[in-house]
This record gives structure tokens, sequence and C-alpha cells, in this order.
């Protein structure tokens, strides 16, 4: 018999009633919001009296730069999870929820994978509690209220060459990147050029995980910047007074969710931004909860430890007053010897050399955890077409480097393949103290942490800015923006922002080409290389596979 597919040993699962999963952490029936039997949402009652209880450690999972092979950040934080809790600990994951847009398109979901997954699966990938789709409508709503406002007279002189806001969709649909509307008649609004992005690309879904709590949602909210009026002025959310019905839409996507592992522990999955465009991690909301509710919280971040992790402890946790205890990082076999030069066809067979040429990636992400003060452990994901010598070489050049090394085999034992990891984990948190401090300073100028994160992180020779990014930089900072944080936009595949760099490039400079500011969610992005906010469907899409199979009454094709 061949191997499960992820969805086939899902739908084998036999899950517990929320209830029972959510009493494991004290949390009782009155202090969850139903959405059937296996998803709730948590209220807000829940936060208030778990206020006082101590925190947990958090642990952040995190990767190398990814590859056509996969890494599998979430099954590795669902196995350590698991691996945790047999080991007598009580550990939650808070994870991100899953954008509609890879789900059909060419990446899959984001439930974990094999024995190491969160279910209900079919519900987490597609419509789970309605959260994107709130968001979806709230940054719809506002750009409906932007152009309702320009054409009933314009009081505030928008300028319609400078409306940044843009429309969202949960979906991959290339074709509406670059769009005209106002067509038709007089009454039909204003011509202009207007652009669609995916939902978790909005600076919605980057304030919603961020905001401590509504009153914070809403502050956040009405700083938007929609355009800029005739003066170069800026024109907000509050003016358009479209505040509160964003807010509204908004109340119960603020509310983190909750499901469970295969092995029935719980989980919050709670938002999901882009890794490249926002910050790429789940919200503070959920992992402040996951805190309370255990000994451990484990967390992840998008992509590889460049954008993901970086973003993760200079804007999330700077700006939520987390620190963590220790970074787990992600890797493989196939994954390093992808970056040693092997084409992707090759990477089953044995390559030391490669391996050798290769590493050079995990060694660049360890150093830069390090900088930031906290404590490695590295793990593999394990193949079946890894062999024992390749294992004992990354472990040794691991230890070399100072950081602890375990395998995990959670993708094909779940929680018990994921123990060795868990040792390692408790290990490391309890015989090495984290000093984590952020790369840059709270008051350094936006160039100076943009070349703080190329050189430092990437590990570029130097920066060049474009004309244009030049004058929004002068322009942000003339507004007062100039001391947030910023989030780089760049590609996932490189440290560097050439896809086609892989290992460990030197001698290359970063180029910023543009430079936007969200004053919502409260830092600056500076855009590098070829970074798609509306990302299109590959030429035979997941799509084509997946179904519903009415006689047996399930999604098939899901993965």
């Amino acid at each position: 018999m061949g191997v499960k597919s992820d969805i086939e040993i899902a739908q084998e699962a036999k899950m517990l009633h929320i209830k029972e999963v959510a009493a494991k952490v004290g949390i009782t029936e009155d202090e969850l919001e139903f959405y059937g039997k296996y998803k709730a949402k948590l209220s807000d009652e829940v936060e208030e009296r778990l206020s006082k209880e101590k925190d947990g450690k958090l642990i952040l999972v995190t990767a190398i730069n990814p590859t056509p092979a996969g890494e599998g950040k979430t099954t590795i934080s669902i196995g350590l999870t698991e691996g945790l809790n047999k080991m007598g600990k009580k550990a939650v994951a808070a994870l991100r929820e899953p954008s509609l847009g890879p789900c059909f398109g060419i990446k899959g979901g984001a439930a974990g994978g094999g024995y190491a997954q969160v279910v209900p699966m079919e519900d987490l990938n597609l419509h789970f509690t309605g959260d994107f789709h709130a968001i979806t409508s709230a940054n719809n709503l506002l750009a409906a209220m932007l152009d309702n406002h320009m054409n009933h007279g314009n009081a505030l002189r928008i300028d319609t060459k400078r409306v940044v806001w843009k429309r969202c969709l949960d979906m991959n649909d290339r074709a509406l990147r670059n769009i005209v509307i106002g067509m038709g008649a007089k009454t039909d609004g204003i011509v202009r050029e207007d652009h669609f992005i995916i939902t978790v690309a909005s600076e919605i879904m980057a304030i919603l995980c961020l905001a401590d709590d509504m009153s914070d949602l809403k502050r956040r909210l009405g700083r938007i910047i929609v355009a800029y009026n005739m003066d170069g002025e800026p024109v907000t959310a509050d003016d358009l007074k479209a505040t509160g019905s964003m807010a509204v839409l908004l109340k119960d996507a603020m509310k983190p969710n909750m499901i469970q592992t295969l092995e029935n522990t719980p989980v919050l999955v709670h938002g999901g931004p882009f890794a490249n465009i926002a910050h790429g991690c789940n919200s503070v909301r959920a992992t402040k909860l996951a805190l309370k509710m255990g000994d451990y919280a484990i967390t992840e971040a998008g992509f590889g430890a460049d954008l993901g992790a970086e973003k993760f402890m200079d804007i999330k946790c700077r700006m939520a007053g987390l620190s963590p205890d220790a970074v787990v990082i992600v890797a493989t076999v196939k994954a390093l010897k992808y970056n040693g030069g092997v084409p992707k066809t090759e990477l089953g067979k044995p390559n030391i050399e490669a391996l050798a040429a290769g590493i050079a990636n995990l060694d660049k992400h360890i150093e830069n955890m390090h900088k930031f003060g906290v404590p490695v452990v590295v793990t593999l994901n394990s193949f079946i077409t890894d062999t024992e010598e390749e294992y004992e070489f990354i472990r040794k050049h691991c230890e070399e480097l100072g950081c602890e090394f375990a395998l995990s085999e959670v993708w094909a034992k779940g929680g018990e393949g994921g123990l060795a990891l868990a040792e390692k984990v408790i290990a490391t948190v309890e015989n090495k103290e984290s000093h984590f401090a952020p790369i840059y300073e709270d008051d350094a100028s936006l160039t100076q942490d943009i070349e703080t994160i190329a050189k430092e992180i990437y590990g570029a020779s130097g920066v060049t800015f474009d004309a244009a990014a030049k004058k929004s930089l002068d322009h942000i900072e003339a507004m007062g923006f100039g001391q947030v944080p910023v989030c780089m936009a760049k590609t996932q595949y490189s440290l560097s922002d050439n896809p086609a760099l892989l290992g460990r490039p030197e001698g290359f400079t970063i180029n910023v080409r543009e430079i936007q500011i969200n004053a919502g969610a409260g830092f600056v992005v500076a855009l590098t290389g070829k970074v798609m906010t509306m990302p299109g469907l590959p030429k035979v899409p997941a799509a084509e596979n997946i179904d519903y199979d009415e006689e047996q009454q399930k999604i098939v094709g899901l993965f």
C-alpha cells in the first residue's frame, strides 16, 4: 500500500469535541464560541481571566531559505508541540491561518503534514471561521468609501493619481493586478487605474495580527493612509469616517481560533500575513494566549529566517513586548543539497560535497539568530532518501557552531517522532539564557534600519535606493514616521534580492525600488526585487485536482 496523503490521514483522525480539547488547558465551555464541533473562537473573557497567569517559554520555529524540496516548518511546529506534551510539558502551538491563494495554486495548504497535522484540515485550508473573508470585506469597504467620496464632490481634495489603497481578494488572480475602474456612465464613478492585492498582503491583515484589543484595532485602522490630497498631505480611514464600520466587520475575526492536532492537543490558529510583504507571523493575541495556557508556546514565522524570523524579532516582539527563549531552525538534507547546486531531480541521491557547499545557507541563519541573542536548535525534517552519513555530517557541523541538533521524524511518527527535538528544546531553554534584543534600535533612522538588515541579516555589502524610493523616504520622514520598524519585502528563495543566488551569497547589494508606509500597522515596507502582492496561478493549478466526492461525502485532492 502506498503512502497516505495528508488529507487521507486527516480524514481518519479521531477528533475530540473542541470543548474537550480546550479543557486540557483550562478553558471552559462558556469561554468558547463554537463553529461546529471541532472549531471555536476564544471569547474576550479568556484573555481577561488568564492575564494574571505566568507566561510559559516562547519557542520560535523558523527555517533556512525555502526550496522546491520543501522544509516543513508547520509540520515541525506541530510535531514539537506533541513531543513536548508527550514528555509531560504542557505545550500549545500558535500558528497562522492558510490563504486560499496558495491552497488552490501551487504551494498547498498550511495544516502541517503526515502525522503532524492540525485538524479539521479541510476547514482550516478553506473558509475556516471566516477571518480572511472579514478582512477582505473590511479592506474593500474602505476602498468603496474612498471611491464614493471622490464621486460625491471629493471634499478632501484627494489626488486621484495618488490613491495608494488597493482592493483585495484571497485568491491568486494575476488579471486583477492592474485594472481600470469607473468605466461607463458618469454615475459609475471616477475613472482611474486601480490594483488588487491578495488578502494576506492587505495592511488590515497586518493590523489585525498586531492589535492588542478592539480599541487598539480601531486606532490602527483609523491611521491607515489611503491616498494623498492635492497638497501631498495624507488622507486616512478616519478622514473617510470608515473606521467604525471596518471594526464592526472585524470584531469576530479579532478573536483567536482553537482547533486540535491529530493527537488532540489544542492549537491556536489566527491571522496570516504574507512573510515577504508583511511580517509573516500569527496574531499577537494568539501568541500571548498560548504563553498563558502552557509551559511552552510554539509559534512559527513565514519563509526563511531572513524574512519571517527577522520580522518576528524586529517587528512583532518589539511591538508586543515578547521575548523568545529559543529558536528552532528547520532544514532538510534535500534543501541543503539544493543550496549546494544539486538540481531538483537529483536531490534524492547521496551527495556529501553538495551538502558541504549548501550548508553555508544554514550557517548564515544560525549566525543571524545568535545576533538576536537567542539560543538555537537545528532540526532536520527527515526523508526516506536521507542517509546516516548525511545526518552525521550535519550533526557534527551544528555542534561545532555551538547549537543543539536533533533529527525530527514527526511527519512519519507524529509526537513520538518529535521527542528528540523536544528534549533538545527543553535542555536549551533550561541551560542557556536568552538575551534577546532586536537587531536595530528604536530610534534608528529608516535608512539605518534597512542597511542594518541588509548587511547583518542578508550579508549584503551595501544598499542602493532608486530615486522613487529616496523621494518616498523623505516624504515618510516628513510625515513623522521616520523611526518606525522596517518590513523588508524580498524574495524568500535567497538571502539576497535575487532568487537565483542560492547558498550564502557574498558581495551583492540590495536594491530598494519602492518604500511604502503602513501607518496603521506601524511599519514601513521596503520593496526589493520583483515581489508580487498578487500572485498568479501556475499552468496546472492545484484547483484542478480538488473535488467533492458525493458518495463518500468528503473532499478529495486537497493535498
